[in-house]
């Protein structure tokens, strides 16, 4: 069979996305308008899977030992595999305050727009779609990781909502990457002895004091961190009455910096003032260390390819520059064992507010934004073809591609 143009690539993938109008608006609502938790996302895991079945695609639900992860493979190896990753997981209290439900809806659309060239011009290699679970907390990714699920993967492409008034000024909708830093989070419970607080306070022994003093040794050492690194966190557990002496506390401190290496250097120290809260008051501590998202790493050839796909739909975008994201994200991790792409494109927010608002929350399910999507999308899978059946491109991806840290 001999394989279509661009061009013509491009338009049969236009007519067929068209056909799916209706159903992608519905898939991208409903998960908006029901969000779930990390690793509780059993309603949204649900409505793709029934959505990719409706299209005769084939899902391996709670894929990986994951309940609410996903897999859905298209096409025949030998051959490249060309990976796309479906967010759904939203914050608590806000909502998809993160536009996770455009991430799910973007990916879905590349995927079933590649999976449908590949069945109907007969492409060379595969698209699969992972659901990637508990990217807010914990690194759904990352377990995926460890269980196999990106063992044949040779891609990955995924893309993330952000005003658009962060590039204003270059008037572009967006950019084809970024590099974000690396972090993760120490969970610590101190635990001390009650007492009563006016009869026989000596009797205890007070956890909300070794709070009170990890906080501020954390506060003291944000003077000598880099203006690159943050140190923030909240008591997820404390007092609620005032005659006790406090004998449980829970404290929870994310620590991020531009790599692995760093972040962990940092955390270290900040492990150092957690344990001396402890020490000062003599309260027992336990310390949990979360799994660490690494830094995201660019690949500039993805980065161009994507830029000129989304030029041919009439979006223009930056391919790449030097200005860090300063928050951090699982894809981070996918970055590091195969070429990745994590493109940021701007959507309209009310007063330029940025992710993790109630205004974004809004943003993100509003038609405008469903419609920057799809187009995302759509220049996502064109990658993603041209990954497939060029492979001076693909060399060109490879080389630029240096294995780094298995998380």
């Amino acid at each position: 069979m001999t394989l279509p143009t661009k061009k013509e690539l491009q338009q049969a993938i236009e007519e067929y996305i068209s056909t799916l109008a209706k159903p992608l608006r519905e898939l991208n609502k409903k998960i908006h308008e029901a969000p779930e938790l990390a690793y509780e996302e059993h309603k949204a895991h649900d409505v793709i899977c029934n959505f990719l079945e409706s299209q005769g695609i084939s899902t391996t639900r709670h894929a990986y030992g994951l309940s609410t992860a996903f897999e859905a493979v298209v096409g025949e190896a030998p051959g490249r595999c060309i990976n796309f990753n479906a967010e759904y997981d939203a914050l608590p209290d806000i909502g998809h305050a993160c536009g996770h439900n455009l991430i799910a809806t973007a990916s879905v659309t590349a995927f079933v727009a590649l999976a449908f060239a590949i069945r109907k011009f007969g492409l060379p290699g595969q698209a699969q779609l992972l659901g990637t679970p508990a990217e807010e907390d914990g690194g759904g990714k990352i377990d995926l990781i460890r269980a196999g699920a990106y063992e044949k993967a040779d891609i990955s492409l995924m893309m993330h909502p952000v005003s658009e008034e962060e590039f204003a000024t270059h008037d572009v909708r967006g950019i084809g990457g970024r590099t974000s830093i690396s972090c993760y989070d120490l969970i610590t419970v101190y635990r001390g002895v009650s007492a009563h607080a006016a009869d026989s306070p000596w009797d205890g022994i007070n956890a909300l004091d070794a709070v009170v003093s990890a906080y501020n040794n954390i506060s003291m050492l944000r003077q000598q961190i880099h203006p690159t690194e943050r140190i923030h966190g909240a008591i997820v557990q404390a007092p609620t009455v005032t005659n006790a002496i406090p004998e449980l506390t829970r404290v929870k401190y994310t620590i991020r910096s531009p790599t692995v290496e760093r972040t962990r250097a940092l955390g270290d120290r900040v492990r150092k003032c957690l344990e001396a809260g402890a020490l000062a008051t003599g309260c027992k501590i336990e310390v949990e260390e979360t799994a660490v998202y690494a830094d995201l790493v660019v690949n500039p050839p993805l980065c161009k390819a994507f830029k000129e796909c989304m030029g041919d739909l009439g979006d223009q975008v930056l391919d790449s520059d030097d200005t860090p994201v300063s928050a951090s994200t699982d894809q981070g991790n996918v970055s590091q064992i195969i070429p990745a792409l994590h493109a940021l494109i701007g959507i309209p927010v009310k007063d330029g507010a940025r992710n993790h608002t109630r205004q974004f929350t809004f943003a993100v399910g509003t038609e405008e934004a469903h419609a920057r999507t799809i187009t995302t999308g759509k220049a996502m899978a064109m990658t993603g073809w041209r990954a497939l059946v060029d492979d001076d491109f693909y060399r060109d991806v490879k080389t630029a591609f240096t294995p780094g840290k298995k998380m």
